[in-house]
């Protein structure tokens, strides 16, 4: 049986410009290089990974009445989504970030919240009646419902794992007790905790400060092409997974889709350490292609990379 994921989060359209250079201030260029718009925000990106790789994928947020609410809701339906927990928004826009991806694959980000700031207790409790088996967050929707959300999902005992990103140095981790998964990039990682993961012995200290904070079972710290560092809480227990080797086209999306696909794995296997392997294969796969949501694989595309690498989970 699928397993169920409520994804409560955030949706936007995404201006992905090329640049091969980002200007100072006062400087004006002509780039030669392309933009686009793309489907994006990372709550969509998750919710799409959940639904490519398998699973039954719930998605809580809120798009505006606009030309751009329009699209990303058809993506969604498209994609095999349960949408009915999406609300039209007359106030605000939809969601809109602005991406830099530079050649080299790196990419800089703003985000206008848009209606995503409007997502509200009221919304999650709604979706809830979906019965899902785990609830999916991040933290481009507002504080308030991420805590509501997560204290309901307490109080109905389901499990409740958190892509940590865009971080905040006085974010109420705390207030967030008893999550399944706390997993921030390098960046955020060193926002939350002054602490830069440079070195396992950084990623311990981190980590641990990290559960401390939040009371996590486990932490997965992003490191980009490095891989991932787990740190199961129970055992006291840590390890740094290597990534995969792949040609870096650009990595946004990349740990939208990584978190959600070790997310499904440990739903499905019980065990962090191989979901944390499988969403290495995907984010390897995502940094290999252009895009947001156009980046990320399906379940067949994972089984052919891990059978062709000869990679045992």
């Amino acid at each position: 049986m699928k397993k169920k994921i409520l994804v409560v989060s955030s949706a936007n359209m995404d201006f992905v410009m090329r640049v091969g250079e980002i200007p100072t201030a006062g400087r004006s260029m002509i780039e030669s290089r392309t933009y686009r718009y793309v489907p994006g925000g990372k709550g969509a990106n998750s919710a799409l990974a959940f639904s490519r790789l398998g699973a039954d994928c719930v998605f809580c947020t809120r798009l505006g009445q606009d030309a751009n609410g329009e699209v990303l809701k058809s993506l969604y339906d498209g994609a095999g989504i349960d949408t009915r927990y999406i609300v039209n928004d007359k106030d605000y826009p939809t969601g809109l970030a602005v991406i830099m991806v530079e050649d080299e694959g790196a990419n800089r980000i703003i985000v206008y919240p848009g209606a995503n700031e409007a997502v509200c207790r009221a919304d999650v409790e709604a979706a809830l009646d979906c019965n899902p088996d785990a609830v999916f967050m991040q933290f481009e929707i507002g504080e308030r419902a991420i805590l509501d959300a997560a204290a309901m999902a307490a109080e109905r005992s389901i499990p409740v794992f958190v892509d940590a990103g865009p971080a905040r140095a006085d974010f109420p981790l705390a207030a967030m007790a008893g999550m399944t998964v706390l997993s921030p990039n390098e960046s955020e990682t060193e926002i939350f905790t002054g602490i830069k993961p440079d070195t396992e012995e950084h990623c311990i200290a981190a980590a641990q400060k990290l559960a401390a904070m939040g009371n996590a079972k486990y932490i997965v710290i992003k490191l980009g092409g490095r891989g991932a560092f787990v740190w199961d809480t129970v055992s006291a227990r840590g390890e740094l997974i290597p990534s995969y080797a792949a040609e870096v086209v650009d990595t946004t999306a990349a740990g939208d889709a990584f978190t959600a696909a070790l997310t499904l794995e440990y739903l499905r296997s019980g065990n962090m350490f191989r979901a944390v392997r499988y969403g290495n294969a995907v984010g390897s796969i995502t940094v290999s292609r252009a895009g947001a949501s156009t980046s990320i694989p399906c379940a067949s595309e994972v089984d052919a990379f891990l059978a062709e690498r000869g990679i045992v989970l």
